[in-house]
């Protein structure tokens, strides 16, 4: 032992001298932790990072789920309140178009006094085939109207004429179709004449006025309207206007070609005159 301390005492001095350095140094470069737990959580700091790395990165995904979810909830509830929103507007517009009409029927009523008694109907189907042409309306005997009414627009020009009714609906005859047939007169030049159906001129949604003198001075753009002889119908329903005049093959009589007034096609509302009192 002597002599082991004697050869290798220095070295031992040494080795115990470089621990001591190092164990102070761990002590300062940790100076709240034992050198061995430092050491210990040297060791597992990369773990500890790792893992901290994979819990943020759930926690993240976590939270973005969550969000996305939230955001569809949202969306969903969005989407719900703009087609409340869109069905008020839609509401709101066909009640303002109704109002409209019945302004203008209210003002059509003011004007004209004999107009005693309408029914406000929706159409519901338009008919154009190659034989007719004719509307089909909410409204039927169980409300007062009866085969033979006038029905008008708004503004009180003619539609057509009433050719069946059943208790809740009717059918109306447009003034081109070729069963309908009454009594004219042009407004400008008083001649009188009959407005009816032509099956030439159906297709190009206009109608014939029949039995004019032959030296009558129509013009084109002429107003024509009803004329209410003999009281089947009400008086001074505007029909249409002129758009040319012709002779017929026996060169003894004139007609002339005439545009309806009223867009069937673009109709929504009308309104039947189930009575009206006759003008002298």
């Amino acid at each position: 032992m002597k002599n082991f301390l004697k050869n290798h005492g220095l070295w031992i001095l040494f080795a115990a001298a470089v621990l001591s350095v190092a164990l102070a140094a761990m002590s300062v470069l940790s100076a709240n932790s034992s050198p061995l737990t430092n050491l210990a959580n040297v060791l597992a700091s990369p773990f500890r990072s790792g893992y901290t790395a994979v819990a943020t990165w759930f926690n993240d995904l976590q939270n973005y789920y969550k969000d996305t979810t939230d955001l569809e909830a949202e969306n969903a509830e969005l989407k719900q309140r703009i087609a409340e929103m869109e069905e008020r507007v839609r509401l709101a517009e066909a009640a303002l178009k109704e109002n409209e009409l019945f302004r203008d029927l209210l003002k059509l009523t003011q004007q004209r006094r004999d107009l005693s008694d309408y029914e406000a109907a929706a159409v519901t189907q338009h008919s154009v085939t190659n034989w007719t042409s004719s509307l089909t309306l909410n409204k039927g005997t169980s409300l007062g109207v009866e085969v033979g009414d006038c029905v008008i627009d708004a503004t009180g020009c003619l539609v057509g004429v009433i050719s069946e009714a059943g208790t809740n609906w009717s059918t109306v005859l447009t003034l081109v179709d070729t069963d309908t047939s009454l009594g004219a007169q042009v407004f400008r030049t008083k001649d009188l004449g009959v407005a009816q159906g032509d099956f030439s001129l159906m297709e190009q949604n206009r109608l014939r006025l029949d039995f004019l003198p032959a030296d009558c001075n129509l013009l084109s753009g002429d107003l024509v309207m009803t004329s209410g002889l003999n009281g089947y119908y009400p008086s001074d329903l505007v029909i249409g206007s002129v758009e040319e005049i012709l002779v017929d093959d026996s060169g003894a009589a004139s007609y002339a070609i005439v545009a309806p007034a009223v867009d069937f096609d673009a109709l929504t509302e009308v309104f039947v005159i189930k009575s009206f009192e006759i003008v002298t």
